[in-house]
């Protein structure tokens, strides 16, 4: 299993004990080690549905020459995934510290892009950083606005984001040069804040240990990762920790715990066949009705399948009758139950396909609708707040979804669980005009107004240029 869907990009060491000052700029070390994990996650670029990037490695600096390396083997991360959620890219111990700025080393950019018209076709091309024909490797420091400090024993936490956005250049007309300007945002966070969670986990299902309440799945990148669970823990319908057995694809979204293991918020068992597809819509056949082909740009598959990883397939779809919503937040589960089906799937959506594969044939058998973001522009005076951050509001998006809506807006759904980052809420959205926003949740057919509908998890106003 390799790969993420989305366009912006963005990244999240989140360390546990971390804390930040604006008026420290000093160094200290501890012979007591503290831990790091990264996370990734982005935001979109119109067209682009793949952003490899090998990182090479990541490096905190303090302010008397002080280093610690947070990544130190050469890894490949797609970053061109779902914005504004987050999966975790590694774990590793630093020395105890005052860090103000990180160091990004990034090699061999490949982006990949769809061309809508006549029909779906894949393009690929191998990146430069600076210039067209430029060198393929880079270097970029970070200074954060605060300084990170990580205590002795503890976790600490760096939230990064690289904007796939103002990064991969574009000509006049629009189209993609292959030049790679690297943006990027860091800033500290602690483990427990929002931003610090993993929200988008998915991996198959290794062992489990009903008794000591924990399981293994083996995630992103060939780590795996213990996943804790307590009473706090939601299952999807008809599942516990008891229930769990091989073979199965789970998903998770939880906090990392100082010994890198996962505490689990909420494990949604998405299906227990062995083979699956995971990706973006990019046509349906028909255009209305049950659906009876899909066709999708694939990003993550299972190991039977992985040829297909980074390709454009066609799925006959018609057998398949199992319909259903991963991690079925309540609010979430309120609006999109009973409106994901054959006649409801939307170009521009992410779904999983599960399946069996016998005699080099995949036969689906189940199609669930997964998180996913869209980064857009608001529209100005779209804001109705109907009880505190329950509402809605308009984005105007250029890309796949832009694409599916014939350029009409998207309606976006907020509830009073809903996160807002870097904004306060509804009312501070009705007089901010038309500026950038992510929202993150699920992608729907409302069949009440006939439309599409994010129904949003978390709104995110994007960070300035630092």
């Amino acid at each position: 299993m390799k790969k993420f869907l989305g366009i912006v990009l963005s990244f999240a060491l989140a360390l546990l004990g971390v804390g930040c000052s604006s008026s420290s700029n000093s160094s200290t070390s501890s012979s007591q080690p503290a831990n790091v994990f990264v996370t990734g996650e982005d935001a979109p670029l119109a067209s682009v549905v793949g952003f490899d990037v090998t990182i090479n490695s990541i490096t905190l600096n303090g302010s008397n020459n002080t280093s610690a390396q947070v990544l130190s083997t050469a890894t490949t991360v797609d970053f061109a995934r779902l914005l504004g959620l987050r999966s975790p890219l590694g774990f590793n111990s630093v020395a105890a510290g005052t860090y103000t700025s990180a160091t990004f080393s990034l090699s061999n950019p490949v982006i990949s892009y769809v061309q809508m018209s006549p029909s779906p076709t894949l393009i690929s091309m191998n990146g430069w950083f600076g210039s067209a024909n430029g060198p393929t490797s880079t270097t970029v420091t970070v200074n954060f606005p605060s300084s990170m400090v990580v205590g002795s024993n503890g976790l600490a936490g760096l939230r990064m984001e690289f904007d796939i956005r103002q990064s991969v250049a574009v000509d006049g007309n629009g189209n993609i040069t292959g030049v790679v300007n690297p943006t990027i945002y860091a800033s500290a966070v602690q483990a427990s804040d929002p931003n610090g969670k993993v929200t988008d986990l998915t991996g198959g299902l290794v062992s489990v240990n009903a008794v000591n309440n924990t399981f293994v799945i083996q995630g992103p990148y060939g780590h795996q990762l213990a996943i804790d669970v307590n009473s706090n823990t939601q299952f999807n319908s008809g599942w516990s920790i008891n229930d769990l057995a091989t073979p199965a694809f789970v998903g998770v979204q939880g906090s990392f715990q100082a010994d890198g293991s996962l505490m689990a918020d909420n494990v949604d068992v998405i299906t227990t066949s062995q083979a699956f597809v995971s990706g973006r819509v990019l046509a349906i056949n028909p255009t209305s009705g049950p659906v009876q082909q899909i066709t999708m740009w694939v990003g993550e598959t299972s190991a039977d399948l992985v040829s297909e990883i980074d390709s454009i397939q066609t799925i006959d779809v018609s057998a398949v009758t199992q319909y259903d919503v991963c991690f079925s937040n309540s609010n979430l589960l309120s609006l999109v139950n009973g409106q994901f089906g054959a006649s409801s799937v939307l170009v521009g959506q992410r779904i999983f396909i599960g399946g069996s594969y016998s005699n080099s044939v995949f036969t689906p058998q189940m199609i669930s609708l997964r998180l996913q973001g869209v980064y857009g522009i608001l529209l100005s005076g779209s804001v109705a707040i109907s009880d505190g951050n329950a509402g809605t509001f308009q984005l105007q998006n250029n890309g796949l979804i832009g694409y599916s809506l014939g350029g009409a807006a998207l309606t976006v759904q907020t509830f009073n669980a809903t996160l807002f980052i870097n904004t306060t809420g509804l009312s501070a959205l009705q007089s901010d005009g038309a500026i950038p926003l992510v929202a993150g949740g699920l992608l729907f057919y409302d069949t009440s107004t006939s439309a599409p509908v994010m129904a949003a998890l978390a709104v995110a106003d994007p960070p300035q240029s630092q």
